[in-house]
């Protein structure tokens, strides 16, 4: 059912606590997630957005419900990917002549996805849409996270920004606002969002947060597609995307591995007592990436300085969740951040040298050559391991 989020604006959206994979397989929603459409009723009516298309007909039968469809003067399309724009068929065929607006790159989007000619409306930053006492300004958001997408601000209601993707998470939960949920729980996917989606623009989105901030708009409250509304202290989530964006690292070192016959796992953990032994406030953690979820991982590489990246020789190469880890790193382009390769190998020890390629060609800075160990590392071996892992932190 619709929600009021203030005094013009409805929440039309779907919270889907099912929700466990998105983007195919390429994303983990362990806490499910929403896609969120609003309603804005002024002299002119307005909807931002609409929902992921196995909702299409639960959307457009709840929407009926809150108001005529033909009363809708104007569609908003923010970003046009089909978990945004997926309802949009089954809502067109009950008013096909209402007018959307989206850039001229939604228009090119949206005729690919559906291949129907529909009354568009291209805008660009600047452009204003009046819904009567107030009205909506455009501003794109290019490449947040892709070419089509843009937010609309609100000038009524004390300042809404619907920003689609940006500031978002994926996180469900029927309370809808900021303050009614696990503030730490919301804020781990809010950074796991922005890990997974976003921080390959990060120097883009600094540049759109400052054009954001440079308008000096009154913002009460944030509205994304995904997850919770920004509403107690909003601009928290805007300063925290400026700090994300600058190359974030805290003080964690990561070590993720496969392994076959458990001797990579040893190494791993050798390395990372040494790395703790020399740097005792450093957070260390170790991950098994053929059992750990890879986009967790993933935002646990985002938060630290330096990573270590481990796998057995298989085949004279390097195991298949290691290629997969190393592949999404690569597509991440992260910054400023160091590392190394290890690994266990028996007639043939190829992988770590071919891991070291791969991380470097991911943009990460190597800190040495690696350690390599023989077949299942003994007393000795595993004592070398700590002392690399030693020798590692102190050259951070």
């Amino acid at each position: 059912m619709a929600k009021q989020i203030s005094q013009m604006v409805s929440w039309v959206g779907k919270v889907d606590w099912e929700l466990t994979r998105f983007h195919g397989d390429e994303y983990s929603t362990h806490r499910g997630s929403s896609y969120n459409s609003y309603l804005i009723r002024d002299e002119k009516v307005a909807l931002i957005d609409t929902v992921w298309k196995p909702y299409d007909k639960e959307f457009v039968s709840r929407l009926k419900q809150e108001i005529d469809l033909k009363s809708i003067d104007y569609i908003i399309m923010n970003h046009n990917e089909i978990d945004h724009s997926g309802a949009l068929p089954e809502l067109m065929r009950e008013i096909p002549n209402t007018p959307i607006y989206c850039t001229k790159k939604g228009e090119a989007i949206i005729r690919g996805h559906y291949h129907q000619d529909w009354n568009f409306v291209n805008v660009k930053t600047g452009d204003k849409l009046s819904l009567g006492k107030h009205s909506l300004t455009f501003v794109e958001m290019t490449m947040l996270h892709w070419p089509d997408s843009m937010l609309s601000y609100f000038d009524g209601d004390g300042g809404i920004v619907f920003s689609n993707d940006a500031f978002g998470q994926h996180f469900a939960s029927e309370s809808l606002f900021n303050d009614k949920v696990n503030e730490t729980e919301l804020m781990y996917e809010a950074e796991k969002y922005y890990t997974n989606i976003l921080n390959l623009y990060s120097p883009m989105i600094t540049k759109k947060v400052k054009l954001i901030l440079d308008m000096n708009l009154p913002i009460c409250m944030i509205c994304p597609s995904h997850g919770v509304i920004w509403k107690e202290n909003p601009m928290q989530i805007v300063n925290q995307y400026l700090t994300w964006a600058n190359a974030y690292q805290e003080n964690q070192v990561t070590l993720v591995y496969d392994t076959m016959w458990q001797s990579t796992r040893l190494m791993a953990e050798a390395i990372a007592d040494g790395i703790q032994q020399a740097a005792p406030d450093t957070t260390v953690k170790i991950f098994n990436i053929a059992k750990d979820d890879k986009n967790d991982v993933l935002t646990e590489i985002f938060r630290s300085k330096a990573v270590l990246v481990g796998s057995p020789t298989i085949n004279y190469g390097h195991s298949f969740a290691i290629a997969g880890l190393l592949e999404m790193m690569k597509g991440l382009k992260f910054k400023k951040k160091k590392a190394a390769a290890f690994g266990s190998y028996g007639w043939s020890g190829d992988a770590v040298k071919q891991i070291n390629v791969l991380l470097t060609e991911a943009g990460f800075e190597l800190v040495n050559e690696g350690i390599a160990k023989l077949w299942v590392p003994d007393d000795t071996a595993l004592e070398d391991c700590r002392q690399y892992g030693r020798n590692f932190a102190e050259n951070l």
